[in-house]
């Protein structure tokens, strides 16, 4: 896994090794990254379920101004601040080590994110967990993005009723990116 683009670009990324983190392949990244493009630069950028933190440090390589690391694995959460220090993006970087609904109520009226990725471990509910939290949450304004990566089947009907709506899909073999915004908002990437 490397950095595709902007100041870290091409440098290689440690990752865990066995099943406990599953990264996005480069080729994902960049499709993502070529979706939400300019929305990045000088945004405030949250990685939720961040494993090795390849999507933040990607949106901290290409301007974002800041991002959040939240992962709940203490040794994924050492790989992240090793790849924050080896591609020099740690000053622009927070990381939280813990689960990520307390970490949520953590930030909690300190930080109102631009967007927001989550990648949770497929088929166990938890990004509709953390979506239903954001629907009702500080943490966004009103063009906040949250983009959450999930397996193909996963369903995402429910969002309507909560206040979000899904902007656009992006399928890919086995998994898919959803990017998600509140209710009303059409044009956002």
């Amino acid at each position: 896994m490397r950095v595709i683009a902007g100041s870290a670009r091409s440098l290689k990324l440690k990752t865990l090794d066995g099943l406990d983190t599953r990264p996005t392949t480069d080729r994902i990244k960049e499709t993502l990254f070529n979706i939400i493009g300019p929305s990045v630069y000088d945004a405030l950028f949250l990685d939720l379920f961040a494993g090795s933190g390849g999507i933040g440090i990607e949106a901290l390589s290409r301007g974002a101004k800041e991002a959040v690391f939240v992962e709940n694995n203490p040794q994924a959460m050492i790989c992240i601040k090793d790849n924050l220090k080896f591609t020099r993006l740690d000053a622009k970087a927070v990381t939280m080590t813990g689960d990520v609904m307390h970490s949520l109520y953590q930030l909690e009226g300190k930080k109102v994110f631009d967007i927001i990725f989550i990648d949770p471990p497929y088929h166990r509910g938890y990004e509709k967990k953390v979506l239903q939290y954001l629907a009702g949450s500080e943490l966004m304004h009103d063009n906040t993005l949250i983009i959450t990566e999930a397996a193909k089947e996963t369903d995402f009907s429910y969002v309507d009723g909560i206040g979000l709506s899904v902007v656009r899909e992006k399928i890919y073999k086995t998994n898919k990116h959803m990017f998600i915004a509140k209710s009303g908002v059409e044009e956002i990437c």
